[in-house]
């Protein structure tokens, strides 16, 4: 006889765990289903985390290399010691993915090991380490995404490879091609040029980051231009043929025009990612995704009575903190309680160096839907901690509706803009203006003065420039 569940939740990785540590502490009985080794999904062992270990690793090496002397600092010949840089990527990745197996100790989370299966209503099927049948009152689908391929362009995750491969390239390769000029692409690619990679990066639009603000947009593409990285946007990739010694990629604009070959000795496939339910027996229960694959829901519920959608296998944003929300709102919901999530409201991050980073609207979707709105900007060449720093790369934007003064939007390009969007985040989930934000008293000197700065700007009393 199989053992019963409120909740099952298919899927370990951000959405999945957060759910079943909430369920927990609101008394459901919960299991959660992994079909890999580690709990944490994408995001903890071969995503968010392993690549920003990368990212912190080569930004620091590149600072002694290259702008220690400046600072006085004489630290001699710096020298990459690329082993030992993977492994503490790697220990950061265990340490966290343990971490994540204590929580389901502590939460009374039962683990079941192997690849889950909806089986018909209220009835789950685990194939692997752990083989058993499982009855839930509710059933949360949190399998997550996997990485969107090119038509005839084999992964081998040796030279042509995907997020997962450039994380664990056994050396730094003399040239990479990335296709996709995206979040994962730029912070990748960020990656091996800071290493000593030539790095060119080929993506199908006219500009890079999809969905940014165009203002923004630019002036990162112009600051990793000038860290040398190159660009050859609105280019369709045909086709990467594997010779005995590199890679030959072949190109050709978007629009119509002639062709195009560049040589590699890796090139990463970074052109988006797609919801995975492979084999997860939704036909089970009447569910069909999309033509994208993407399975709809309704206030995160499907068309089956009891089975839920959590993170990327579900609409809005693909990101590890948006699945996390999702998570904690269906447990809640689960239980009887009021889970929201408000999609307008997720901030976006591009870990690169400087950072990029939003939440809201963009100047593109306001006019896009004729809204009257103000704009205060704000550059980082004039914060004093900037200049302090010499991080003065980029700036803040405040968009504020002309009439209301409702803050719509924040797009910043600058070093640590990943931690201060969170203030414009809190400040807009509760209709703050640009002039509560202005009022606010920030410390001084801090790069978030900038902030404060450009919701000043707003209304034109910028004090700073």
């Amino acid at each position: 006889m199989s053992e019963t569940f409120d909740v099952v939740i298919i899927g370990a990785g951000p959405g999945g765990y957060n759910c079943a540590i909430r369920c927990g502490q609101l008394g459901l009985k919960t299991a959660i289903i992994e079909k890999e080794a580690t709990l944490g999904g994408t995001c903890l062992n071969v995503g968010c985390i392993p690549s920003k270990a990368m990212l912190h690793a080569s930004e620091l090496y590149d600072e002694a290399r290259n702008n220690f002397a400046s600072l006085g600092i004489e630290t001699g010949n710096v020298k990459l010691n690329l082993p030992q840089m993977l492994k503490q990527k790697e220990d950061a990745v265990k340490g966290l993915t343990e971490g994540v197996a204590f929580l389901m100790k502590k939460n009374k989370i039962k683990v079941f090991s192997g690849k889950g299966r909806i089986a018909g209503a209220g009835k789950v099927v685990v194939e692997g380490k752990d083989n058993a049948e499982i009855s839930a009152k509710n059933i949360v689908i949190a399998t997550g995404s996997v990485p969107t391929g090119l038509p005839n362009i084999e992964i081998d995750e040796k030279r042509i490879v995907t997020s997962t491969g450039a994380l664990s390239l056994p050396g730094v390769p003399k040239k990479m091609v990335v296709i996709g000029a995206g979040v994962i692409g730029l912070e990748l690619g960020s990656v091996w040029s800071r290493l000593g990679a030539e790095v060119t990066v080929v993506e199908y639009l006219d500009r890079i980051i999809p969905g940014s603000d165009m203002e923004v947009a630019k002036t990162a593409q112009k600051i990793l231009t000038k860290q040398g990285m190159k660009f050859k946007l609105g280019q369709k990739v045909t086709g990467v043929e594997k010779l005995k010694t590199k890679l030959k990629l072949t190109m050709e604009p978007a629009k119509g025009g002639e062709a195009e070959a560049i040589d590699a000795d890796v090139v990463l496939v970074a052109i988006g990612r797609k919801p995975y339910t492979e084999g997860l027996g939704l036909e089970t229960v009447g569910i069909t995704p999309n033509q994208r694959g993407v399975i709809e829901n309704n206030q995160f519920q499907t068309g089956a009575p009891g089975v839920w959608v959590i993170g990327d296998t579900t609409t809005g944003p693909m990101l590890a903190h948006k699945a996390e929300d999702d998570g904690a709102a269906v447990a809640e919901l689960i239980a009887g309680k009021a889970g929201h999530v408000n999609y307008d409201l997720v901030p976006g991050v591009v870990y690169t160096s400087p950072e990029i980073a939003w939440v809201g609207k963009t100047e593109e979707d306001l006019k896009a839907a004729g809204v009257k709105y103000k704009v205060g900007k704000f550059p980082f060449m004039a914060n004093s901690r900037a200049r302090c720093n010499h991080t003065t790369d980029g700036f803040v934007k405040i968009l504020a509706d002309a009439a209301t003064d409702e803050v719509l939007g924040a797009h910043m390009v600058g070093v640590g803009v990943g931690e201060m969007i969170a203030e414009v985040c809190v400040a807009m989930e509760f209709k703050a203006s640009s002039e509560d934000i202005a009022r606010t008293c920030h410390a001084h000197p801090t790069q978030s003065e900038a902030i404060r700065q450009a919701a000043m700007g707003v209304e034109g009393w910028t004090m700073q420039m």
